[in-house]
């Protein structure tokens, strides 16, 4: 383990914050995490809120030093972090598949989100927070979020959080490791096998309402590209088009 002991936490807020905070008042090296069993404060993109059983899940939080990394090509950061995901999950069960930009699903169902912060120096990255709850063991979801699972709703079975998430910075040090490497093709190509929705023709919606389109590609400044049936092309950034599910 070349990665820091990682870090636990009864309760905290929110572990991006709480990593953040940390950061700034000492010297963490790169790849120290935290974990914890609840936080009061979970965030998901632009705000949206995590809902997770006190106890039951996996929150997580690491850091790394992206310095080498454009702004431009941040995106990198979000493609690695989903695929360790992926890849630990596959550990478990089947049908784990990336949904845009960095959500894992298992078929049509939730199974983890990220929230990625990044700080930029001139025009790089100078530091970079990725939170990530995965629902391990909740039996039943109360909020009024539409399509969440747990992966022991998927097997029955339960899960010890400290094991998966050693396992999953084993893979995200890899994959770090590639980015540094400069494998950006590899990343992206991987990246893409393992998306939700890769194949055929699905439902989205966008400002002007629903169209059934296909996946094309997903460009390295994370921009999606839809094909519809007329054979219009669609490029959308995060948040310009939802998933019909």
């Amino acid at each position: 383990m070349n990665y820091p002991e990682p870090i636990w936490l009864d309760e905290t807020t929110s572990t991006n914050s709480y990593l953040a905070e940390l950061c700034d008042t000492q010297t963490c090296p790169e790849l120290t995490s935290i974990y914890t069993a609840y936080q009061s404060a979970g965030r998901g993109q632009r705000g949206n809120s995590w809902e997770s059983e006190a106890g039951a899940n996996l929150l997580f939080s690491f850091v790394v030093y992206p310095e080498f990394l454009e702004a431009r090509r941040q995106f990198l950061l979000s493609q690695i972090t989903a695929l360790a995901l992926q890849e630990i999950l596959s550990l478990y069960t089947e049908d784990i598949r990336i949904k845009w930009p960095n959500d894992i699903y298992w078929k049509d169902k939730k199974l983890c989100g990220t929230l990625i912060e990044n700080d930029l120096t001139g025009t790089h990255i100078g530091r970079s927070i990725s939170g990530t709850g995965v629902n391990l063991n909740q039996e039943q979801f109360i909020s009024d979020a539409p399509n969440p699972v747990s992966l022991f709703q998927i097997t029955g079975k339960r899960y010890d959080r400290r094991v998966i998430l050693e396992q999953f910075m084993e893979r995200a040090e890899a994959y770090y490791e590639r980015l540094k490497a400069g494998e950006d093709r590899l990343i992206a190509s991987r990246y893409k096998e393992h998306l939700y929705r890769k194949d055929g023709f699905h439902a989205y919606r966008d400002g002007a309402g629903n169209f059934c389109a296909r996946i094309l590609d997903v460009e390295p400044d994370g921009r999606l590209i839809l094909e519809d049936k007329e054979g219009n092309r669609r490029g959308y950034m995060f948040k310009e088009v939802e998933y019909v599910i």
